[in-house]
């Protein structure tokens, strides 16, 4: 069934990426939107992405590439949104076309800074997008495991169980298992959460605090994620599946989180802007900090560690200060 409906992934990261590396296991063709013209030269030519995974080959025959956002969209049945949040809002001011009639998933993991809302919500409100067309590709995975093709895990939420089992199946290959999920805005809210949390665990690492901590800190960045959630979208659900605990963790302890690397440096010295020069990549957690503490103004659930975040990247606050107030909240 889905070799007969057309996908396109919008992003040129790793990610993207990645995605664009399952579904061509799956799919004949497939459309991809890149802005960077020279990345699409480049992997036309070379058949890898210069700037993203680049030990990813592709069978360049299967690439409809496109550095045209409405070629992608009007091309697609299912759409995959896979850029940083913060970029989304001035990529979709590009469109032209409508996106009434597509099925869009998300599988970016932050809040759209112009309107304080997660992606999903995003497609729902500003573009009337029905939430049974809407959907969120979530982990626990890190695109640069994708690319080496190591056993992964994917969580495909949407309303519709039939779209959902779609990409799934899209998705899936011999190292790639998929499931899917009926919990939308938990998924997509815990996807965004965890990186902030990821972020004090690189702070954290970069003050010199050991593994002892950095357990409890996990343990109470899992009770909090409930709390919060609870308060955003209360329905039943497992805060211990993969989907939210297992995402938690492998951003949490990964060499490849670029949101753990991001606090690491802040926790070492660095200023925000030095540390997001140097990395020359987009940590996710450093905006989801502020629109998190904001809307948790409203929702008034307890957040220590979200607090604490943002006291340092947003209020300038020192590090190991903060973070030694922090211990005394923890349990």
């Amino acid at each position: 069934m889905s070799e007969k409906l057309k996908f396109a992934v919008i992003g040129g990261g790793s990610w993207a990426t990645a995605i664009a590396k399952m579904l061509c296991v799956n799919l004949s063709e497939i459309a991809w939107y890149m802005r960077n013209e020279s990345a699409i030269e480049h992997l036309q030519k070379y058949k890898h992405n210069p700037n993203y995974l680049s030990s990813v080959e592709f069978d360049t025959n299967k690439l409809k590439l496109t550095s045209n956002i409405n070629e992608a969209i009007e091309y697609a049945d299912y759409i995959i949104f896979a850029i940083p949040s913060a970029f989304l809002d001035a990529e979709l001011k590009n469109m032209t076309v409508s996106l009434a009639d597509k099925i869009i998933f998300s599988a970016i993991k932050g809040i759209v800074p112009e309107t304080s809302l997660i992606v999903g919500e995003h497609f729902h409100i500003q573009y009337d997008i029905p939430y049974y067309n809407i959907g969120v590709i979530t982990g626990p995975c890190h695109a640069e495991e994708v690319a080496l093709e190591r056993l992964s895990y994917l969580t495909i939420a949407c309303g519709d169980p039939e779209k959902a089992c779609i990409v799934a199946k899209s998705l899936s290959g011999n190292y790639i298992k998929a499931k899917i999920s009926d919990d939308i805005i938990g998924t997509e809210y815990a996807a965004m959460l965890k990186n902030i949390y990821s972020i004090a665990a690189g702070i954290a690492h970069g003050l010199g605090y050991g593994d002892n901590f950095q357990s409890v800190l996990m343990s109470n960045a899992i009770r909090e994620m409930k709390k919060f959630i609870r308060k955003v979208h209360k329905m039943k659900r497992n805060i211990n599946d993969s989907a939210y605990l297992g995402d938690l963790l492998v951003t949490g302890y990964s060499v490849f989180s670029r949101n753990r690397m991001f606090g690491n440096m802040i926790g070492k010295g660095y200023t925000v802007k030095s540390a997001m020069m140097e990395m020359s990549m987009v940590a996710e957690g450093y905006y989801a900090t502020k629109s998190a503490y904001k809307l948790n103004q409203g929702y008034g659930a307890k957040t220590p560690i979200i607090d604490a975040v943002y006291a340092v990247l947003y209020e300038g606050k020192d590090a190991k200060t903060v973070f030694k107030k922090l211990t005394e909240s923890l349990d």
